[in-house]
């Protein structure tokens, strides 16, 4: 029995790849047999996922599994209908599934080498420094999602060994996370996006001036603010580079040959999608594999991305029991409430507030940080908010409340004392988390708050 767990363990890719590769199959074949064989299948692959998810992750489903009991008892279902309430965010786990052959083509491509040469360039002060930062770690994690936090943070802590511990912490801890949160805001490749655009209905064509629009401005306003602050420290990078090396024309062009290849991509996803007539999260997932392949092959980065996409690919795919679990017990609940009177009650709710929607906008912003900063994930917190506003769709522009619900759940990647991307920085910079949520409250306030002004205009 130990050797099949631990078969399995090592093995859990396969068996994710298969179950999401009949889903999608499924998309275009619209069997009902193999729908209900492929709910079975969730629900398997669900407890083998279990036991290997971390405590947060079984905490969260443990809560989604109890509500979604009691809203399934309430309403009267037979269990033979569980396997179809556990299926509709298989979406979200395919799109996870092949996230990491984009981070691997553009290692492949060595696209984050040049971009990092950028940060090694010579520059004056940390403020200078500080604008550059924010611009590579935006572009990086276009891409690389939060692998290009790792990346720029190590970058930028070994250039940084000169200067004084407590300046440099505070100045990798909020100059990454910034950027990353900024970078993620519009990306369709970042889950947030992806699940907020399918939940409201609205094309994510509608959502990319906005959000690009509210990147800009915040990271420009981001800038002039660090570049002040940290302006009057000089600054000398401890890297040893060669003079040829000082020349960021080369990591300049290799930005501007990326940010084609991902207008291509963004093209192709919004072309296909629309032809196809299928969701956006479905869209971007059947997209990444033949993109990568042909860019690989363009870029004469074949051999390169064959090397290091199935090592990365493989390590990701099999270690997706924290997604698994929750997104399964994600699926039960919202499912499950559905089939309640719960939307009922909760629109006789919001309907009270329809005067005041910017009270309801602002609600929405105070719940997602709150939710954050006790440790919540973001993608649980609107998970559960999508299904509770969706009766105010009626009321209040849903491009508005999908604004400021990627803003707000965006913004908690740099204060989420509990998430993973303010924890990796803690362990990097040595400090205490609250202390690094400390630093990036007033943007993540500024970043939520821009997001209610945009819904508001929108109105």
């Amino acid at each position: 029995m130990n050797r099949l767990f631990a078969w399995i363990t090592k093995n859990l890719y396969m068996i994710n790849s298969m179950i999401l590769l009949l889903y999608v199959l499924n998309q275009f074949l619209s069997n009902d047999y193999l729908g209900y064989m492929i709910g079975v299948f969730t629900v398997l692959l669900f407890l083998l996922s279990f036991p290997g998810s971390n405590k947060l992750f079984k905490m969260l489903s443990s809560s989604f599994l109890a509500l979604g009991a009691a809203s399934f008892i309430y309403s009267g279902l037979s269990f033979k209908e569980i396997p179809e309430l556990i299926t509709s965010t298989l979406p979200i786990l395919t799109m996870l599934l092949v996230l990491p052959l984009m981070t691997s083509v553009v290692q492949a491509g060595r696209y984050d080498r040049r971009l990092n040469e950028i940060i090694k360039g010579n520059v004056k002060t940390l403020g200078d420094l500080y604008v550059r930062s924010s611009f590579t770690t935006f572009a990086l994690s276009t891409f690389l999602n939060i692998s290009a936090l790792s990346l720029s943070q190590d970058v930028l802590a070994k250039n940084m060994k000169e200067v004084e511990r407590k300046i440099k912490n505070s100045f990798i801890s909020q100059v990454t996370l910034k950027g990353l949160a900024l970078a993620l805001v519009w990306s369709p490749m970042e889950i947030i996006v992806a699940l907020t655009v399918d939940a409201t209905g609205i094309s994510y064509l509608s959502y990319l001036p906005w959000l690009l629009l509210c990147a800009v401005f915040m990271i420009t306003l981001d800038g002039l603010l660090g570049k002040k602050l940290f302006g009057t420290v000089s600054y000398e990078s401890a890297a040893v580079l060669e003079a040829e090396a000082l020349s960021l024309n080369r990591p300049f062009k290799s930005m501007i040959k990326l940010f084609f290849s991902f207008a291509t991509f963004l093209g192709l996803v919004v072309g296909i999608g629309s032809l196809l007539d299928i969701n956006f999260i479905l869209s971007v997932s059947l997209i990444i594999p033949p993109f990568v392949f042909i860019w690989a092959i363009l870029m004469k980065r074949w051999r390169s991305f064959k090397i290091i996409g199935v090592k990365i690919w493989k390590e990701r795919a099999n270690h997706m029991q924290n997604f698994i679990v929750l997104f399964v017990s994600l699926a039960f609940f919202s499912n499950s409430l559905s089939k309640t009177s719960f939307h009922t009650v909760i629109n006789q709710l919001f309907l009270t507030l329809n005067e005041q929607p910017v009270l309801i906008l602002l609600c929405i912003q105070i719940f997602i940080l709150l939710m954050g900063l006790v440790g919540f994930h973001a993608i649980a917190t609107i998970g559960i908010l999508l299904e509770v506003v969706n009766p105010i769709y009626s009321i209040i522009n849903p491009l508005s409340i999908g604004i400021v619900i990627i803003t707000g759940a965006l913004a908690t990647l740099t204060v989420g004392v509990y998430g993973v991307t303010v924890t990796m920085t803690s362990m990097t910079t040595k400090q205490n988390p609250y202390r690094i949520t400390l630093q990036n409250m007033p943007f993540a306030l500024a970043f939520g708050f821009t997001g209610v002004i945009l819904g508001f205009l929108l109105l």
